[in-house]
């Protein structure tokens, strides 16, 4: 495996082919010029034996030329002699052999005394003998050793007296030729020593900036843009070196950019009042904010990979009928654990486009609409509640109206009986229209505020007093205990004593014969007014409780209609307390009693003046 990379390296690569590059060059220039030297050294070797054998042979013309038994005699045993000696002078050439042939092929003189008086048969000195004058072979003999036959005839015209054979080795030709080849071998050994190191220095200049520049991008795909690469140069490296130095700055800036939009998308999501639920593809949930989560009461370990269907309880196919269909809302209800109460969630479906690809998710908006719906829903009861306590009085006093038109005025007793029940009921619409009036100013902010120093226990003596014909006759006790060192306040006593009057008449309404009430005043650990009206009659039920400050409404609906309550004297009291400052509470245990408090900011009257 490590071979394989070390071979994928493009050092290596360039390396390889300088090598291969200056081998086959070294290859080529050695192929010819080995061709070239071994011609040129056998055409030499070759002329220069030809030529010494065409010497050779002009020379011994004369010693074939007439009679040959007159060589035989003393004179002519010297002219061979002479012969042999020239021969021997004149071709002292190592690991050659020379022979003089006459017309009959017997050597007549030759380097080599074995081979005297013999007769040559050899092809070339066959065709000599024929006046044929180039006649040369190469060959190699049996010890393997090159060599080369020239034999050229002697004579002039078409007359051939004989012929001069030569035998001449050629290993000293091959010898010098293997010696100029071997320097080449080991010229060309040398130069691809020096190539590779020479190719080393030189590709490292290449490949080690762009070695940089692949450590460098690893580290911009780890995540790390601090470092920038070092130039060195203005080749085409260079270049590419600020271009990536270049591109990762640019890399960079995107990635911030884009990291500090999804944080900002993240946070958006995260505190975004309304819930988002994100879909791929197949409708499996891949984003849940925290809204959501709270709104469906889930986790985001087991929500997310599910199908939105299974999540909010709504079929796929009306899923996908809300996102193709004009209508894309639906409400839903969702029912919460340990409360009575449910959720109303307002659903819209937006589908997810990608370009090029279609529709590739689908998103979800959850909105809490409980307390639209709550509104809506008082809204409407207050409408009808309005409706149905100034329609019953109507009612009352047209019929009235009606038997005294009919007659019942003639009768003095009757009729005064009628006015009485027309005047009570019409009484009894100025008090709703009053009490509407004043919670609409409240409302509003319209009702101004008159405060003055006002002392606390004074006060709650005060109301005591105006109730006191009717805890008298009904036999009900009535206790005010004040907090020593309560100051006096600063408030609008109108309408703190209107809170006060509500809340002891609703006590003295709903507590039996022989009963008790208690108000008391005191400073919390808050540092606020705190004063309550605790009674001991008939209390409220807890279902109750969450709405007993709401308008119109009554536990006891014809019970308070009879006691002439209009169901609005706790609202009238809850919007007086907050234009104060201050907050109210009840607390209520059903055939225990009720206790309903209110604080007020302390404010001292000599401080404030």
């Amino acid at each position: 495996m490590k071979g394989i990379r070390f071979f994928q390296s493009i050092q290596v690569k360039l390396i390889i082919i300088y090598l291969l590059l200056i081998l086959i060059a070294m290859q080529l220039i050695g192929v010819y010029f080995y061709k070239t030297v071994e011609t040129y050294f056998k055409n030499d070797f070759l002329a220069s034996r030809n030529s010494q054998v065409t010497l050779l042979a002009g020379f011994v013309g004369s010693y074939l030329t007439g009679d040959q038994d007159s060589k035989t005699t003393a004179e002519g045993k010297k002219t061979y002699a002479d012969l042999n000696e020239f021969v021997s002078n004149l071709f002292s050439i190592n690991n050659a052999e020379i022979q003089i042939i006459d017309a009959n092929g017997n050597v007549i003189s030759t380097s080599v005394p074995s081979h005297l008086k013999q007769k040559n048969t050899q092809p070339e000195v066959i065709r000599a003998l024929q006046g044929i004058k180039d006649n040369q072979r190469i060959f190699t003999d049996e010890d393997g050793y090159r060599k080369v036959i020239i034999a050229k005839p002697v004579g002039s015209g078409v007359r051939v007296l004989g012929a001069v054979y030569i035998i001449a080795s050629m290993e000293d030709v091959y010898k010098t030729i293997g010696s100029i080849n071997r320097i080449l071998i080991s010229g060309t050994l040398i130069a691809l020593g020096l190539t590779a190191i020479l190719g080393v220095l030189l590709t490292s200049t290449i490949t080690n900036p762009i070695k940089e520049i692949t450590k460098q991008a690893t580290a911009v795909a780890e995540g790390n843009f601090d470092q920038q690469l070092v130039i060195q140069g203005t080749d085409e490296i260079g270049q590419l070196g600020h271009t990536f130095n270049f591109m990762m700055n640019r890399l960079k800036e995107a990635l911030y950019l884009n990291e500090e939009e999804k944080e900002k998308l993240a946070s958006i999501l995260t505190n975004m009042n309304d819930g988002v639920i994100a879909t791929d593809d197949r409708g499996n949930v891949i984003v849940l904010n925290r809204r959501a989560k709270q709104i469906l009461q889930t986790e985001e370990e087991t929500t997310l990979g599910r199908e939105i269907s299974e999540v909010l309880g709504i079929p796929m196919d009306a899923i996908r009928g809300f996102i193709q269909g004009q209508v894309n809302t639906t409400l839903l209800d969702i029912e919460l654990p340990d409360d009575e109460e449910q959720l109303s969630v307002r659903i819209t479906f937006t589908p997810i486009h990608r370009r090029g690809e279609g529709q590739n998710g689908i998103i979800a908006v959850l909105q809490d609409v409980t307390d639209q719906e709550k509104l809506e829903q008082a809204r409407r009861e207050f409408v009808a509640n309005v409706s149905h306590e100034l329609r019953t009085p109507l009612t009352t006093i047209k019929s009235y109206l009606e038997a005294l038109d009919d007659g019942a005025m003639e009768e003095p007793q009757l009729a005064s009986r009628f006015i009485s029940v027309t005047r009570s009921e019409t009484e009894r619409m100025i008090r709703l229209v009053t009490d509407l009036l004043h919670l609409s100013r409240l409302d509003s902010k319209q009702s101004m505020m008159s405060k003055s120093p006002t002392s606390v226990s004074e006060m709650l003596d005060e109301v005591a007093d105006r109730f006191s014909f009717q805890l008298k006759q009904r036999k009900i006790r009535i206790l005010i205990q004040v907090e020593q060192g309560v100051p006096s306040l600063l408030l609008d006593r109108d309408k703190i004593d209107q809170v006060l009057d509500n809340l002891v008449s609703n006590a003295i309404k709903y507590t039996g014969d022989e009963g008790a009430i208690r108000l008391e005043a005191r400073r919390n650990e808050k540092d606020m007014l705190e004063i309550s009206v605790k009674d001991n009659g008939i209390g409220i039920p807890k279902k109750d409780l969450s709405r007993i400050f709401d308008r119109f409404y009554r536990v006891d609906k014809a019970r308070s209609r009879n006691m002439g309550g209009t169901g609005l004297g706790l609202s009238i009291a809850r919007e007086i307390v907050k234009a104060h400052g201050g907050s109210i509470s009840l607390d209520s245990e059903l055939g225990q009693g009720t206790c309903v408090m209110f604080t007020l900011p302390i404010q001292q009257g000599e401080d404030m003046v």
